[in-house]
């Protein structure tokens, strides 16, 4: 395993240049004969370190009868395989490679580059949070993985990925949520915007199961969790609403450092930002942040 410190240093060529060297120009797709080369199908090979584990078969089914009838219109990119001689890796299409088993192809194009194993790690996941049958929780944990092993930015994610920087938030703070909330959303049981509206609640899971029970709307559920709850006990006075921008804050800083983060304004401008931690793990964590300046 490659030392999370070298990792979190980012990639020389920056991930735009990375993004350019995945996505094949129109030289590239015209086949020019320096770019595209074919290869037999039995001498490529799936990159082992793969994170994405799951292929529908149906949309598989369906690629491969496409393949069947146009061919592969976009090569594969790959790389020289490390261990199996006149072998290739797949670093990019690995589904094309599948579909293409199934239509019984012989030989494929391929663009060949030259990629690091943490490139070729990082594409992988680059190519995952882009796929159309993604669960918001997969994009969000594909975004922390970029930013936690690679070192990348939101404002990087979203200018490489053509994403909104305030998409990758929000799919980020979803990962605050508790785990059996998670897995709803997953399954697709609680849209993202159901979610999105549970975040700040303290009673989020028992909020998920009356979302899921009732079959309540988005609007439905943002009605929910601005409804008064019955205090166990007398309370003082609650304090003053808090702003839009400091609950941005506060969530900005929450999905950065993947902790609870509460930010409290006095009159007289001083204030205070408490950091909540679940366990020691975390608390180690906050220290290693603070340590380096964040």
């Amino acid at each position: 395993m490659a030392d999370s410190k070298q990792g979190k240093r980012g990639l020389g060529r920056g991930l735009s240049a990375l993004m350019a060297d995945v996505r094949p120009s129109q030289d590239d797709s015209a086949a020019t004969p320096r770019s595209v080369q074919t290869a037999p199908i039995e001498k490529l090979f799936a990159n082992p370190n793969q994170p994405r584990r799951r292929f529908d078969q149906e949309s598989l089914r369906e690629l491969a009868d496409s393949i069947r009838e146009k061919g592969v219109l976009q090569p594969l990119i790959v790389r020289k395989h490390p261990t199996k001689t006149n072998g290739y890796e797949i670093v990019a299409g690995e589904r094309r490679w599948r579909a293409a088993q199934i239509a019984q192809m012989h030989e494929l194009p391929i663009i060949l580059r030259e990629f690091s194993d943490d490139e070729v790690l990082e594409i992988a996941i680059i190519e995952n949070v882009q796929r159309a049958d993604l669960n918001p929780v997969e994009e969000a944990i594909g975004y922390r993985q970029l930013m936690e092993r690679f070192g990348h930015t939101q404002a990087k994610l979203a200018e490489a990925l053509s994403k909104s920087r305030s998409h990758i938030a929000n799919m980020l703070r979803l990962l605050q949520l508790p785990e059996d909330v998670q897995d709803l959303l997953a399954s697709g049981k609680l849209s993202a915007g159901h979610a999105r509206a549970l975040i700040t609640s303290e009673n989020a899971s028992e909020l998920a199961r009356q979302i899921v029970e009732q079959g309540l709307s988005v609007r439905e559920t943002e009605a929910l969790t601005k409804a008064p709850r019955k205090p166990a006990r007398p309370r003082t006075a609650r304090p003053a609403e808090k702003d839009a921008d400091t609950r941005a804050l506060e969530a900005d800083l929450a999905a950065n450092i993947g902790m609870k983060v509460s930010i409290d304004h006095n009159a007289d401008g001083s204030g205070a930002v408490t950091l909540r931690y679940k366990d020691m793990d975390q608390l180690d964590e906050l220290c290693r942040l603070l340590s380096s300046g964040l």
